[in-house]
């Protein structure tokens, strides 16, 4: 597996949807075409814990796990999404502007933990959980996002 992918990056006004699907970036020395996001490429899990979930992205190499984690320092203070797509057409997309997201590096990538002290919005958060878990169970690849801008793409 490439452990970075290339996609087309959406314009202003776009929704995850306007992904389309991601092409594997090949080694080379051509230039990348405009319009294009580069996104490292992990495994993803999501699973329950006290107040909420958390979403644990885990990178082959180095270098994905470094830009992994130069994404998430520059992005991670935002709205934290993540879009579920199967065949380059999003099935899933969970905002989490109710929670409290934050974001731990680990030794080999990132874990987002969103969490809320009120149960309702709990029960929320972990149904998003659930969700994505399904998701990713059947196949589908999951973008992890803070501000509706991708910084990786992970599967199971």
């Amino acid at each position: 597996m490439a452990s970075v992918l290339m996609m087309d990056r959406p314009t202003v006004g776009s929704s995850m949807m306007g992904f389309g699907a991601p092409v594997t970036a090949q080694t080379g020395t051509a230039a990348m075409p405009a319009g294009t996001l580069m996104l490292p490429r992990c495994t993803m899990r999501v699973e329950k814990c006290d107040g909420g979930m958390k979403i644990t992205c885990s990178c082959e190499d180095e270098v994905a796990c470094a830009m992994l984690q130069n994404l998430c320092r520059t992005m991670a203070n935002g709205m934290c999404s993540c879009c579920c797509t199967m065949n380059g057409m999003a099935v899933c997309t969970c905002n989490m502007a109710m929670a409290m997201c934050k974001c731990e590096y680990t030794s080999d990538g990132v874990c987002v933990t969103c969490v809320s002290g009120d149960k309702t919005v709990c029960e929320m958060i972990q149904a998003c959980c659930e969700c994505m878990a399904k998701c990713l169970d059947c196949g589908c690849c999951c973008y992890l996002c803070f501000n509706g801008t991708p910084v990786c793409c992970g599967t199971c």
